[in-house]
This record gives structure tokens, C-alpha cells and sequence, in this order.
């Protein structure tokens, strides 16, 4: 009798488990899907005791948010613009890393519009910009930030903005304030507290709110000191290396030379340094600097470069959490600041005698 063929046991195909909805979140949380938006949207009207426990359950059953379903739900993607005109490339990269630092894991990403604010149709090409790409909002990065009417345009569509300044120049809510007239004022003391009283400026466009700031701050700071500045002694330059050269030719060609220069960048700042070492004036021995922003070319220059620290990778990271936190008392919270203040290098020491 032949032997019963025998058969192989077949598992069946497992059945597919059914993704965790963000109603399934808030059902096993206990917590209505408005709180769990608010969290995963990383809004601050949220008690840190329900965040960390909605948190840890979305991590345990692998929730994540879907963001083209997220853009769908609410008629526009998941992005955050940033619209920018600025000659100074280490700037903007150090703005695009806060920002990045601040989108990260919020489901938001960064696309970026740079522009010519000088072109009659600029603010035309951000309207098509925020339409086309439904953004979420919009970070406005000197000196576009200082344009009323590229806010006002804004404003007018319904894209939330924030904008980065000098000064307050909208509702708070909207602000990331520099307070670039405060660090001008700090560089001013300084030197004066070294004992120079024959001093110049090197200062950015006059169309730029910051370099109006950081003028007036560092005239204002020495008149208050009883220095005055004469108007020759103040060049307007274009916050670039080369308009640095040529307002350096300027100043150091004169037969009674400043003792000392405030550059309103550290780009300017660089360009003094080239002319000082083509006409043998040594720094800081017979010539002291300050520049301003403390970008990494500021401890690169010999010997390194006193300046005024601007946290613009900070500003970057504030001016983006803004954007994506809830708006439910937006308009009650106070304009954001980021707060220069003064490096001390090796490149000021007091005026020779």
C-alpha cells in the first residue's frame, strides 16, 4: 500500500495591521485630535506633562503624520518660505541652518526665494512664489524685511509672515527684533574705553534699516561720551568686501588718520584689513577694528577680528518657530529678540600716544 503523500503546511499571509490614525492617537491618549494637532505641530498651548505622553504613545504604536494628507486637510503644504535679498552668502546659509533647526521633526521643510528687491516686479515674483507653493508662511530676512510693501502684499492674501529687523516695524507677534543700534553702541563704547577719540565709520547702504541703526547707535553712543564724529569721517559703503577696500582708500589716505574704524559688517572690516596691510599700518598698533555680525570670517582674519555678535543662526531658528507654533493668542505675545553683543579679539588696543 503506498504511502499517504504528505502535505506541507502553508502559513496564511499575515494581515495587514491597520495604521494609527491621529484619532487613534487622541482616542487612546485620552485627549481631544485638536490637542494632538497642537502637538505635532509643536504649538506652546500644550502642558508639557500631555505632550510628553502623547509623544511617547505616537512613538510606541509609530505614528507619524502623513504630510500630503496634512496639506490636504488644511488646503495648504506643509512649508516655510524664506524670501531673502542679501549680498552676504555666510548670512543667508546661517539664517537656512536656524530655520532647519527649528523645522526639524515638525513636519515642515525650508524652500527658499531669493530675489532682487531693487527689481520693479520683486514683489509680484513672492506672490507666485507663496501661491504656487501653498506655503504655510513666510520668513522675510533683511533687508526684504524692511519692505512695507511686500508685507502689506502678504497681508493681503492670508500668508502668515514674520520679519526679521533692526527695529519693531510691525505687530509684535510679527517680529524678530535685532536691536542692532544697542551692539553699534557697544562697539562705540569699547573703543572709547580704550581711549580713542579719533574715530571713523564704515557703514552699510543708507536704504538698509540696519546700517541707519548701527550708525546711529554708534554716533549717538560717542556723542553721549562727548566725541563728536565728523560727517567725513563716516563712509557709506555696500556691506562688501570690495566697497570696504575703497571706503578703507578713503579713510587711510587722509594725512591725519583715524585711530580707529567700526565697520558696520565684518565684510568691510576685511577690506580695511587689506588696504592697512598694503600701506604698512599695522593692527591693531596703529590702527584698531570692530566689525559687525562675528561671522566666521571674523576669527579667520589676523590677527582676529574684535566684532558684534549677531546670532543670526538663532534668528533663523526663532523667526521659523514662529511660523509653525499654534496661532491662539498670537497677537498678545511680545515681538521676539535676538540680542547682539560684543566679541573681544585681538584687533583694538589703545591708540598710541
Amino acid at each position: 500500500m503506498p504511502a499517504a503523500k504528505k502535505t506541507s503546511k502553508v502559513d496564511p499571509p499575515p494581515v495587514p495591521v491597520k495604521a494609527a490614525t491621529i484619532n487613534d492617537i487622541a482616542r487612546l491618549a485620552g485627549v481631544s485630535k485638536k490637542t494632538v494637532s497642537r502637538i505635532i505641530n509643536r504649538s506652546p498651548l500644550v502642558r508639557q506633562d500631555t505632550r510628553e505622553r502623547v509623544e511617547a504613545l505616537m512613538r510606541e504604536v509609530g505614528y507619524s503624520p502623513d504630510p500630503m494628507a496634512r496639506g490636504l486637510a488644511f488646503r495648504r503644504s506643509f512649508l516655510i518660505g524664506m524670501v531673502y535679498d542679501n549680498p552676504t552668502a555666510q548670512f543667508i546659509v546661517n539664517m537656512q541652518y536656524g530655520a532647519l533647526d527649528a523645522l526639524r521633526d515638525s513636519g515642515f521643510e525650508l524652500v527658499v526665494h531669493p530675489c532682487d528687491s531693487r527689481s520693479p516686479g520683486y514683489i509680484d515674483g513672492v506672490r507666485r512664489f507663496v501661491q504656487q507653493q501653498k506655503l504655510h508662511g513666510v520668513m522675510l530676512v533683511p533687508r526684504v524685511s524692511e519692505d512695507q510693501a511686500l508685507a502689506d502684499m502678504l497681508n493681503a492674501i492670508g500668508c502668515r509672515y514674520t520679519r526679521i529687523a533692526a527695529v519693531a516695524l510691525d505687530e509684535p507677534s510679527r517680529m524678530v527684533v535685532t536691536h542692532d543700534r544697542d551692539g553699534a553702541a557697544e562697539a562705540a563704547d569699547y573703543l572709547q574705553s580704550l581711549g580713542h577719540r579719533d574715530l571713523a565709520l564704515i557703514t552699510g547702504p543708507r536704504a538698509y534699516r540696519s546700517a541707519i541703526e548701527r550708525t546711529g547707535g554708534f554716533v549717538d553712543a560717542l556723542g553721549r561720551r562727548g566725541i563728536e564724529l565728523p560727517k567725513a569721517r563716516i563712509v557709506e559703503a555696500g556691506y562688501t568686501f570690495e566697497s570696504g577696500v575703497a571706503a578703507a582708500e578713503k579713510l587711510l589716505s587722509s594725512k591725519r588718520r583715524p585711530t580707529a574704524i567700526f565697520c558696520g559688517n565684518d565684510e568691510m572690516a576685511a577690506g580695511v584689513y587689506r588696504v592697512a596691510l598694503r600701506a604698512g599700518i599695522s593692527i591693531p598698533r596703529q590702527l584698531s577694528v570692530v566689525g559687525y555680525d562675528d561671522s566666521p570670517l571674523a576669527s579667520r582674519l589676523w590677527p582676529p577680528l574684535t566684532s558684534v555678535r549677531r546670532d543670526t543662526r538663532d534668528t533663523g531658528r526663532v523667526a521659523a518657530a514662529m511660523l509653525i507654533q499654534a496661532e491662539e493668542g498670537a497677537s498678545a505675545r511680545p515681538a521676539a529678540s535676538v540680542r547682539p553683543h560684543l566679541i573681544v579679539r585681538d584687533s583694538c588696543q589703545p591708540p598710541d600716544s
